[in-house]
């Protein structure tokens, strides 16, 4: 028990402090959260993603590994998914809905200070994490907005809206960067390090806002379907992650970098895109909520678990 609550105090309630933080400030002062959120998604992700992609050393190796363990998991979760969305018989809005608040998991402004938290800065699991993340990036900028909009007339402005997204752009622009050994000039290259530095704090604070702005209660004619996003999240996600690495036979520090990348809760993307696009947006916000608060707990209990060792 000492071991799990040095687990939670250390790795987990840091986190929990600023997003209360966010919280607290959104109270007082009535933030906008689209400021922020664009502030977020247009500066500060790009540019961590930028900086992680362009100075992480990442292998050849790594990336065949990472790439195809994310996308067995993808398909399995893609699997576990429809197969409630058949049983509860959902809407097709509904349906995106669910799909994207199991599928889209925060791998940026959770998974990485918790992968920092949780493995003491270590190199190679940042980069198996950065390499989560960009992939994590891709998905609700284009998959994302076309299945919020599948159902819909408009498939012009639709796809308009997917190219229109900035990381589509920086991640290959910094992979080629790196792979021709340009060097980035100093008159940019400091502005890119000041925006990087400043993600973590200024997307945990962006969480604490978002939650901060949410009903802090659950609706009754949702209780299922949320409780449904939570468990295929928080639960079934780690799980199938765990049976994936053993049938790859990873390395255990590869494993469980991966293993706790899986453990994230659902992704604000999944909010964003339903506010954006006016998609059950009642729903979205409080499987948001209530994974990111349930995670205190689930996260801490797949770190303490895996007996990591740094």
């Amino acid at each position: 028990m000492s071991i799990f609550l040095h687990i939670l105090v250390t790795n987990v309630l840091p986190m929990a402090i600023m997003a209360a933080i966010g919280i607290i400030l959104h109270k007082a002062f009535s933030l906008d959260i689209k400021t922020l959120s664009k502030l977020n998604f247009y500066l500060f992700s790009p540019a961590i993603m930028f900086d992680l992609i362009y100075n992480t050393a990442i292998s050849g190796n790594l990336i065949v590994k990472v790439m195809l363990f994310f996308v067995i998991f993808m398909v399995g979760q893609y699997i576990l998914v429809e197969a409630v969305i058949r049983t509860r018989g959902y809407s097709p809005s509904m349906k995106s809905a669910m799909r994207n608040s199991v599928l889209f998991y925060n791998s940026a402004n959770y998974g990485i200070p918790l992968n920092q938290l949780a493995f003491a800065g270590n190199k190679e699991t940042l980069a198996i994490q950065v390499l989560i993340m960009i992939t994590q990036s891709f998905l609700p900028n284009t998959y994302g907005v076309y299945s919020v909009n599948a159902h819909k007339a408009d498939k012009r402005q639709m796809w308009l809206t997917i190219l229109s997204m900035p990381v589509i752009y920086i991640i290959p622009l910094a992979f080629l960067l790196r792979g021709f050994d340009v060097p980035i000039p100093q008159p940019i290259e400091t502005p890119i390090n000041y925006l990087s530095s400043a993600f973590i704090g200024t997307a945990l604070i962006t969480l604490g806002v978002q939650l901060g702005s949410m009903e802090w209660r659950i609706n009754r004619s949702l209780l299922i379907d949320v409780s449904l996003s939570g468990v295929l999240r928080l639960i079934a996600g780690p799980a199938l992650a765990l049976l994936i690495v053993w049938l790859m036979g990873l390395d255990k520090l590869t494993a469980a970098a991966l293993i706790v990348s899986s453990a994230v809760p659902t992704s604000l993307s999944s909010v964003l895109l339903a506010v954006e696009f006016d998609n059950e947006k009642e729903f979205a916000s409080q499987a948001v909520f209530v994974s990111t608060l349930i995670s205190v707990v689930t996260v801490t209990a797949v770190i303490f678990f895996l007996q990591i060792d740094i």
